[in-house]
């Protein structure tokens, strides 16, 4: 792997610890539609994107409710109930030692721009970043353009750069954007999942410091 100078970071599943507030929230839909709730192994097998796709991999129904409705009803207990969730303990040693080291940091995320920038000043980690970059609605759409346009801009060395996930579905943004990745195992997908991109895969960001 070439000299990393540019790490962009994922940040549900990666920074956050949210994974217990999304299964909740999901099986809080499934019990309303008399559905039977999944638990934390199901969802880490079939969590991916499209959202739509993997909620009704769970059993949701869009003929009883929307995806749109489901995903305003979703922000609405999620965004706040994030802020209580915490970090993943690596997270702030892990952030300063590659800003205090001369690394760019970027976050790069599906969540909406205005909810993540919020979420990032509750953590207070905001000043870590030299970018927050989420999208402009709340329908967790691909990111890969939003990153694309953040090299260009940059001009960056896409050599120089990597991208930190912890799903297929940002093994695939890489890709994408033409850069390496590398995923970790404390977020929303299992580690069996993640193998079958070919990515290395580590259990949380504070292993970066060996391969970057």
């Amino acid at each position: 792997m070439n000299k990393k100078q540019y790490i962009f970071f994922d940040f549900n599943g990666t920074i956050i610890d949210d994974l217990k507030l999304c299964l909740d929230l999901l099986n809080e839909f499934l019990i309303v539609q008399n559905k039977k709730p999944i638990t934390v192994e199901r969802y880490k097998n079939i969590f991916g994107f499209p959202i739509r796709d993997y909620y009704a991999a769970a059993g949701i129904d869009f003929n009883i409710e929307s995806y749109e409705s489901l995903s305003h009803k979703f922000i609405v207990k999620y965004q706040p109930a994030s802020m209580e969730c915490g970090l993943f303990p690596c997270v702030y040693d892990t952030l300063k030692y590659f800003k205090d080291n001369g690394y760019n940091l970027i976050i790069l995320s599906a969540s909406q721009k205005d909810n993540l920038k919020e979420q990032c000043d509750n953590y207070k980690i905001s000043d870590y970043f030299d970018a927050i970059l989420g999208i402009d609605n709340i329908y967790a759409a691909s990111k890969s353009g939003i990153g694309i346009k953040y090299i260009n801009d940059h001009n960056l060395n896409k050599d120089e750069c990597i991208f930190v996930g912890d799903t297929t579905h940002d093994a695939e943004i890489a890709d994408e954007m033409g850069i390496d990745a590398v995923l970790v195992s404390c977020g929303h997908q299992s580690v069996e999942v993640l193998s079958k991109t070919g990515k290395p895969i580590v259990d949380d960001i504070s292993k970066l410091r060996v391969l970057i």
